[in-house]
């Protein structure tokens, strides 16, 4: 199968050694996924629903470079610094993926990256 590195260009990118994307055959990988703007500047700092509807519109775009469309997702990992704001999330997500539907996970871990940053998210998809 061939394998394509989908790139945002992020500045860390190169040095961490990561791709936004990958597609191998039919399957698309989305790294986890932070609110960033295409000038890496954080979205939403302090609404975690506003970040969730940011970081849906980056994995929206690597997986438009892959090939595919949300439509495509059939698995979401979501990450939280505080589980308390989970609604947020969840309506973000649900908003995007009511009819879809991916298999999901949500957990609370003790930091991110930034320390802003109230949400990262992964994606697979698959083409049929």
């Amino acid at each position: 199968m061939k394998r394509q590195n989908i790139s945002s260009h992020g500045k860390f990118e190169a040095s961490v050694g990561y791709s936004r994307a990958v597609r191998v055959g039919n399957f698309i990988y989305v790294s986890g996924t932070g609110a960033t703007d295409p000038e890496g500047n954080l979205v939403g700092i302090g609404d975690i629903y506003l970040q969730t509807k940011q970081i849906l519109k980056n994995i929206e775009w690597g997986l438009k470079q892959a090939g595919a469309t949300l439509q495509d997702v059939v698995r979401t990992r979501m990450y939280v610094t505080d589980m308390s704001q989970w609604e947020g999330a969840g309506r973000a997500h649900g908003e995007i993926f009511h009819a879809i539907r991916p298999a999901s996970l949500l957990v609370e871990v003790k930091s991110l990256v930034m320390p802003e940053m109230l949400i990262e998210i992964e994606a697979d998809a698959v083409i049929l």
